[in-house]
């Protein structure tokens, strides 16, 4: 697979604490306008190497790159102002504050991270961006009927909405999304999915996304990277993992995969 310019770019990373290799050697691209998965069972380094390309570990060894930029040893306030974005498994919102208030903190905390001034200061141009951006985000994630109510008060599902409402607020051109569908149901995990693609077939943003919920994954994902105990082991189209029997032992067990219904 060639470079790609404007994407993601993971060469070689490794991440030590101690003597445990946690990641080794990872190698991936997550191009702008595309959603790429990243699977692996529990403790196989997903996470781990989600926090060294949004900045929370720094790495032993390799690479990260976005937009051409070599940003290994960059902050996360300047991965962020460059374009990257990230939710959480554990979803991190202000519960005593509304959802519009909410959604309205993506956009907010970027400009503040450009001058601390505007957390005191915000010019009236200032004021009505971050208003216009939050009703598009709001509309666009169907959380206008909620815009008022209290976020403490929302379903897990709807939690999982402000959440990315939030993060695309912020203008991200890719967003790392933590097992976004972790805790819904079903039917929540399908809709969840088509805002997914909708989200990078009419804006163009590109996604990275952990993900346990393979009928997701399979739905949603262009390319799959495939980890176990922090090296990757395959990858390739979300037909080819599924098909795959290395992939099956190590992560699906070894029991056939149920066919989508």
């Amino acid at each position: 697979m060639s470079p790609v310019d404007n994407g993601l770019v993971v060469d070689g990373l490794e991440v030590r604490f101690g003597g445990l290799v946690a990641v080794n050697g990872l190698s991936l691209e997550a191009p702008i306008g595309r959603i790429t998965g990243l699977i692996g069972p529990n403790g196989a380094g997903k996470s781990t190497s989600f926090d060294a390309c949004f900045g929370f570990t720094r790495p032993s060894a390799g690479r990260v790159s976005f937009a051409g930029v070599d940003l290994t040893h960059a902050s996360v306030t300047t991965r962020a102002q460059l374009g990257i974005g990230r939710t959480f498994q554990r979803i991190e919102l202000f519960d005593n504050l509304s959802v519009h208030h909410n959604v309205a903190l993506g956009l907010e905390a970027k400009l503040a991270g450009r001058s601390p001034f505007t957390q005191l200061f915000a010019r009236r141009a200032e004021r009505q961006a971050v208003e216009a951006v939050t009703r598009e985000m709001l509309d666009l994630c169907h959380l206008n009927d909620l815009a008022e109510t209290r976020a403490g008060t929302l379903s897990t599902g709807q939690r999982r909405l402000v959440e990315l409402a939030r993060a695309l607020a912020g203008g991200h051109q890719l967003l790392l999304l933590d097992e976004p569908a972790s805790g819904l149901d079903a039917h929540e995990s399908r809709d969840f999915g088509r805002l997914l693609r909708r989200v990078v077939e009419t804006r163009g943003t590109g996604i990275l996304v952990v993900e346990h919920d393979m009928s997701l994954v399979s739905t949603i994902c262009d390319y799959v990277y495939v980890l176990d105990y922090g090296k990757l082991i395959y990858q390739g189209t979300p037909q080819e993992v599924l098909a795959s029997d290395t992939v099956r032992i190590a992560y699906l067990g070894t029991d056939p995969v149920p066919e989508e219904v």
